[in-house]
């Protein structure tokens, strides 16, 4: 059964929302938490998870410049604030052109979607291809807990 929700008392919040539907706006250059847009969760007393998988993204080496290519997964549950797609979108793209280790930029993926929503529990996983031979994931959750399993799965 189906519960249908209120949607006339969510319409003045979504107008905060600055880049769904603006086909106009271009990707950032330099990644900021600000980018990232929320809207309020219509469940906040019900822990659910959310997954955003991206196969797309790039960054740049520090010392090289080469690109370096990986799929970010973020799953988390929502408090009471949940991030819209397309600003996520935005902030992964800019990216693009940032030097930083792969280490660094999966703790500031992290840091900055922690600051955004602030969720009851995030994890952060981002698998880099690899190069070298060598490929590296690196995974930050909140709350802390044992090791993460899915870095272990292949």
């Amino acid at each position: 059964m189906s519960v249908p929700h209120d949607s006339s008392s969510s319409q003045a919040p979504l107008s905060d929302l600055t880049l769904l539907g603006n086909s106009k706006q271009s990707f950032p250059n330099s990644p900021s938490a600000s980018i990232l847009e929320t809207f309020p969760n219509r469940n906040p007393d019900r822990d659910y998870w959310v997954k955003f998988h991206s196969t797309d993204f790039t960054s740049l080496c520090p010392v090289t410049g080469q690109p370096d290519y990986a799929q970010i997964d973020i799953l988390y549950v929502p408090g009471q604030r949940c991030v819209e797609t397309k600003s996520l979108k935005f902030y992964l793209a800019s990216y693009r052109n940032q030097k930083d280790f792969n280490e660094n930029i999966t703790n500031r993926i992290f840091d900055d979607f922690k600051k955004a929503c602030s969720p009851k529990s995030l994890i952060v996983e981002a698998q880099f291809h690899a190069r070298g031979g060598i490929s590296l994931t690196t995974r930050v959750q909140y709350p802390q807990s044992a090791a993460p399993l899915s870095i272990y799965q292949g």
